[in-house]
C-alpha cells in the first residue's frame, strides 16, 4: 500500500502595530499556535488561509507575503501547511470572540511572549521568518484571462471573442483567490475575454473596475502597458488597497518588464501576485489554476 498523500492546510501569521501577533489556543490539545486549518475539497490554499483565520478568530484578513511551508507527522500521515503573513481588514478586536470546542482562546500577543507561548518549534521557526517579512505590502495581482474560444473557431472580430464554459468556471473559481488579497481596484483589457474573467469578482465584491484599450491585444504598446501599471499602483498606494490587472499573453511581458520581475509564463486563468512596498517588489508568488 502506498503512502497516503499529505493533509493540506493553510493559515496566516497575522500582525498588528506594536509588534503583536495573533495566536489561538486549542483546548483539546492545550496548545498555542497560529490560526490555520484544512483545505476544503477543491479549495485554493489562499482562500483556505483567509477562511480559516476568520473561522478561528472572527477576523477577516488580507494576505501579505508568502512564508515557507511546514511539513510534519501527525501520527497517521504527514501534514503540509501553507502560510502567509497577514493583516486584519477593518477592526482587529478579538475581545468578543466566543469560545468553542475547537478554539477556546484567541489573543494578540507581544512577539517576545509569543516565542515562549507557542507550543511547537516549527511555529517558532515560522514566527522568525514572518518577523523578517512582516512589513506591510500592497499586492498587485497580474492575471492572464481565462480560457477563451479559439481564434480559428471564432468568426467575429477578435476583441469580442468570449470565454469558453471552462473559462467561465475558471473566472468563478478565481474570485476567492483574488479576495484573499482584498483587491479593491481592478484594471482590465476591454476585450470581452478579459472583461468576462474579472466580472465575477467585481460583481461579488463591488471592487472599482475599469476596462481599457491600453491593455488590449490590438491597441496596447509597451508605453501604454507601463502607464496602466503605474496608474494602478498609484491608486493602490493612495487608498492602501490591493489591485488586479488583467490582460493578454502578448501584453504580459511588457507588464513584467516594467515591474522588474521574471516572466512566469502564465497559462490562461493563472495569476502572479507581486507584493510591493514603497514601489519596490518584495516578493512574488504564482498561483496556477486548479
Amino acid at each position: 500500500m502506498g503512502q497516503l498523500p499529505d493533509v493540506l492546510a493553510a493559515g496566516a501569521v497575522v500582525f498588528r502595530p506594536g509588534r503583536q501577533v495573533l495566536l489561538v489556543h486549542r483546548g483539546r490539545y492545550d496548545d498555542w499556535s497560529f490560526p490555520k486549518g484544512k483545505l476544503d475539497r477543491g479549495e485554493h490554499r489562499t482562500a483556505a488561509a483567509v477562511r480559516e483565520v476568520e473561522e478561528e478568530t472572527g477576523l477577516r484578513v488580507r494576505l501579505g507575503v508568502p512564508l515557507g511551508g511546514q511539513r510534519y507527522d501527525t501520527g497517521a500521515r504527514m501534514k503540509s501547511v501553507f502560510y502567509w503573513t497577514g493583516r486584519a481588514v477593518g477592526s482587529d478586536d478579538v475581545s468578543g470572540y466566543a469560545a468553542n470546542h475547537e478554539i477556546d482562546q484567541v489573543a494578540w500577543v507581544d512577539v517576545a511572549e509569543a516565542r515562549s507561548r507557542l507550543s511547537y518549534d516549527y511555529d517558532r521557526v515560522t514566527l522568525e521568518e514572518a518577523l523578517e517579512k512582516r512589513r506591510r505590502t500592497l499586492p498587485l495581482l497580474v492575471l492572464r484571462h481565462a480560457r477563451a474560444r479559439s481564434r480559428k473557431a471564432w468568426r467575429d472580430e477578435d476583441p469580442v471573442r468570449p470565454l469558453l464554459a471552462v473559462g467561465r468556471t475558471q473566472a468563478e473559481k478565481l474570485t476567492p483567490v483574488i479576495a484573499a488579497y482584498d483587491v479593491r481596484r481592478v484594471v482590465s483589457s476591454d476585450a470581452t475575454r478579459c472583461a468576462e474573467t474579472v466580472a465575477p469578482y467585481v460583481r461579488e465584491t463591488g471592487a472599482r473596475s475599469k476596462l481599457t484599450g491600453r491593455l488590449s491585444e490590438e491597441s496596447a504598446t509597451e508605453a501604454s502597458a507601463a502607464r496602466a501599471v503605474d496608474k494602478l499602483i498609484g491608486r493602490m498606494g493612495k487608498d492602501s488597497v490591493g489591485g488586479l490587472l488583467c490582460t493578454h499573453r502578448p501584453v504580459l511581458p511588457w507588464v513584467y518588464d516594467h515591474l522588474g520581475v521574471d516572466d512566469p509564463e502564465l497559462e490562461p486563468g493563472e495569476l502572479l501576485v507581486v507584493h510591493l512596498r514603497k514601489g519596490e517588489v518584495r516578493s512574488t508568488e504564482r498561483h496556477p489554476f486548479t
